[in-house]
C-alpha cells in the first residue's frame, strides 16, 4: 500500500472553489478504486495551502485508476472546473509508503 499525498497552492480568496472540488473528489475517488483519507484545506496558519491524500495499492494501481477517474463523468467535469476556474495555483504530487507498520502495541503502566 502506497499514500499519495497532493500538496495545493490554492487562490486565498477562493477557498469556496477548492472547498466543492474537494468535496467532488469525495465521491468520485473511492468509486474509481482509491481509499480517500481526505481532503484538507486552509483554517489558521496558511491560507493558500490544501492536501489531498488517499492510498492506493500500488503504482501499477495508480495508473489504471488515473484512467478510471478520467472517464468518470464527476471526474471529468471536477477536472474541467478546476481548470475554468484557476482557483488551484499550484499542484504536487508524492508518494510514500508507511514504514512505520507494524506499529508498537502501547504500554500501559
Amino acid at each position: 500500500m502506497i499514500t499519495c499525498f497532493i500538496r495545493y497552492e490554492i487562490d486565498p480568496f477562493r477557498k469556496d472553489a477548492f472547498a466543492a472540488y474537494a468535496r467532488n473528489w469525495g465521491q468520485v475517488i473511492p468509486r474509481c478504486g482509491a481509499d480517500l483519507i481526505g481532503y484538507f484545506g486552509p483554517h489558521e496558519g496558511s491560507a493558500t495551502t490544501a492536501y489531498g491524500v488517499y492510498n492506493i495499492e500500488s503504482l501499477a494501481a495508480y495508473e489504471a485508476y488515473r484512467a478510471r477517474l478520467a472517464a468518470d463523468p464527476l471526474g471529468r467535469e471536477n477536472y474541467d472546473f478546476s481548470r475554468r476556474e484557476r482557483f488551484i495555483l499550484r499542484e504536487d504530487r508524492i508518494f510514500l509508503k508507511n514504514v512505520s507498520l507494524p506499529h508498537a502495541p502501547a504500554v500501559t503502566p
